[in-house]
């Protein structure tokens, strides 16, 4: 952090014994070092532990769901072309069936970190500065850039998967469709996939790209990707249909943030783990945009191989899980890109004006 005099101050990032914390490799270290680097003037850290509010940190309610979704300011007209946006939300976002946006089933869902906890973990932090504030024009967003200047910045990113607040739980049974109508709503849009791969693996000062947003070696104990299914998942998932999913299928998520190693030099919370992402790609084939979906989840060591490995034969299919990984599981238009899952949220991105329009 940039004190009153100039100096530059180190982050305060939690100790290792704090939720979800081991102690921190080298490359972890790094990437504290360059998210530090990028801090300006002033910081948006975590605040101070809420006051008990009754809440459970899996929502069960569609007045808590939606508490956590604000949208941007609509005119007469645009309610008039495209219908009312409250409306729309509640219809689509809902607890209890995955005909609508939630948390995932709260009767067998399996979570080990609290909201305190995580909140704990994340205490001095530094999550936004003012001018990255500023460059985004929204909480809990930062900008990405190529070569080290900000000045080249394009885009910001949400710093955790929707709703983007930190230590609540990621929001799953989102489509891609509803997915960007969602990030529209805010005034932003479903982030494309280069740009989530250039958050994930890139560096604010230009260094070289990592494979992982931690750094260069697969490590399933920095993010949530350490839950095997058969330990966190009775009944047995039976994805067979939609609503044999949501009846056996565990959203073992984590608050997002407690895992605060597993984090992007830019900043960037959970691109490894807890919950997959959607976001969209140009496929030249379609002559337009599809649905690309990306990252693991909480399961991911059931299904994890390095990077360099190759699948084996006969065994369970498995897949690498650095931040270019290009798969094509669900491939759709965006336009009817309905495919929703237990495992399966998104993140928003912003596009940013030339500074001299800011």
């Amino acid at each position: 952090m940039v004190s009153g005099d100039g100096s530059v101050r180190s982050l305060a990032l939690p100790s290792a014994s704090s939720p979800g914390v081991t102690p921190a490799r080298s490359s972890a270290a790094s990437a504290s070092a360059a998210v530090g680097a990028a801090v300006g003037a002033a910081a948006l850290a975590v605040p101070a532990l809420p006051a008990p509010d009754g809440r459970p940190l899996h929502l069960t309610t569609q007045e808590d769901l939606l508490a956590l979704m604000p949208i941007r300011a609509y005119s007469d007209r645009e309610i008039k072309r495209k219908g009312d946006p409250l409306e729309f939300l509640k219809k689509n976002v809902g607890p209890g069936s995955p005909a609508r946006m939630n948390q995932g089933n709260p009767e067998i869902a399996s979570h080990l970190i609290s909201r305190e906890q995580c909140l704990e973990g994340l205490r001095g932090v530094v999550l936004q500065t003012e001018e990255q504030r500023k460059i985004c024009g929204a909480d809990y967003m930062v900008p990405v850039y190529r070569k080290g200047d900000i000045a080249r910045t394009k885009f910001c990113i949400d710093i955790f998967e929707f709703p983007n607040r930190p230590c609540e739980l990621p929001f799953v049974w989102a489509g891609p469709t509803q997915a960007r109508i969602y990030c529209e709503m805010q005034g932003k849009r479903l982030c494309a996939q280069e740009e989530w791969v250039q958050a994930c693996r890139g560096d604010p000062e230009g260094k070289e790209d990592w494979l992982y947003a931690y750094g260069n070696e697969l490590d399933l104990t920095i993010c949530n990707t350490n839950k095997p299914a058969r330990t966190y998942g009775e009944p047995v998932c039976d994805p067979d249909s939609v609503s044999s999913t949501w009846k056996t299928c565990h959203s073992n998520t984590e608050p997002a943030g407690s895992f605060p190693r597993c984090r992007s030099r830019f900043g960037v919370f959970d691109q490894h783990g807890n919950v997959a992402e959607a976001m969209v790609r140009f496929d030249p084939e379609e002559g337009g945009l599809v649905s690309q979906l990306k990252g693991s989840a909480f399961f991911y060591v059931d299904v994890a191989r390095k990077h360099n490995e190759r699948q084996k034969e006969g065994s369970r299919e498995t897949y690498p899980d650095h931040c270019a990984h290009d798969p094509r599981w669900h491939v759709e238009p965006m336009a009817t890109a309905w495919h929703v899952n237990y495992h399966l949220g998104f993140r928003c991105c912003k596009t940013v004006k030339p500074p001299a329009d800011r």
